[in-house]
């Protein structure tokens, strides 16, 4: 997910705790850490300012920082870092950090870029496809959130916050289920089959792999499809010439589900049919053909 949405479910969190009877330095400590394993998982990012981390970038990026087993030892260390600022070792502190990494893995599963929740003990990229990068709905959510404690200072802003939780939990179970039944419906009629859910709420890109044909439809919450892109990828060209000369192209292959194969006058390569758009292709590495 997008970092502002990793940030509000920080806050949220940290808002839904009740902290009636808190001193003043574990709420800041809590606070940190709510916010600052909000985000931390992304801490990969910082790769890319290498010229390795570049090239490495779609392996490394969700990968070992987004496991479920890094859960843990980024909370420890994020509450060894309240503790050294405001010198608090309350329970809640710890609790925060550990829940917010899970969030923050967790969403990030759920859509397609995909996600290393069991390294390093598998190198399997999680991406069911299920939210968008930036879901408009979770956002709508948490600014119904600010109003409703702006406008209604009575409401206790634990409640508030817990019931946005419980809603985003809602909205996330329904995108599940309506995409896990598209899936079931289709999955027969391909080789490989992934899903993308688009921004509108309830729409899906069905992205599916027969032989070389890859095709992309739309599928609605009124159970409505439309095929939007027929895609050839050419399988019998040679790729050993693009894997010798681009490095990206090799870990790209490795990366996505499957690939499509292209091949004209000027170049050679490969790109992920997921990120596909009206012509454009967001993940594509080629080279030029001599």
């Amino acid at each position: 997910m997008d970092t502002l949405t990793h940030a509000l479910f920080g806050m949220a969190t940290y808002g839904a705790i009740d902290k009636e009877g808190l001193e003043k330095p574990v709420k800041r400590s809590v606070l940190f850490a709510s916010l600052a394993a909000s985000q931390a998982p992304d801490a990969d990012v910082f790769t890319g300012f290498t010229e390795t981390g570049q090239i490495m970038g779609l392996l490394w990026h969700r990968g070992l920082t987004h496991s479920f087993f890094m859960a843990p030892v980024w909370a420890l260390v994020i509450f060894a870092a309240a503790f050294v600022i405001w010198r608090q070792k309350h329970w809640l502190i710890f609790f925060a950090a550990f829940i917010n990494v899970v969030i923050h893995n967790t969403l990030d599963g759920l859509n397609a870029w995909g996600t290393g929740w069991f390294e390093p003990l598998s190198s399997t990229r999680v991406a069911l496809g299920f939210l968008p990068i930036v879901d408009v709905v979770i956002w709508s959510l948490f600014a119904g959130a600010f109003i409703v404690k702006w406008k209604y200072k009575s409401i206790p802003a634990p409640r508030v916050w817990k019931i946005v939780l419980l809603v985003a939990a809602l909205h996330i179970s329904i995108q599940a289920l309506q995409g896990t039944f598209i899936i079931n419906q289709v999955e027969d009629d391909f080789d490989q089959v992934e899903l993308s859910a688009g921004f509108v709420p309830g729409s899906f890109n069905v992205i599916g792999k027969k032989d070389e044909v890859v095709t992309i439809k739309n599928h609605n919450a009124f159970g409505r499809e439309s095929l939007t892109e027929t895609l050839y990828s050419q399988e019998e060209v040679d790729l050993d010439p693009l894997l010798n000369k681009n490095k990206r192209a090799e870990l790209l292959i490795e990366w996505a589900p499957f690939v499509v194969v292209t091949k004209d006058d000027t170049q050679l390569g490969v790109y992920d049919p997921r990120f596909y758009f009206d012509g454009e292709k967001l993940l594509f590495e080629s080279i030029p053909v001599e």
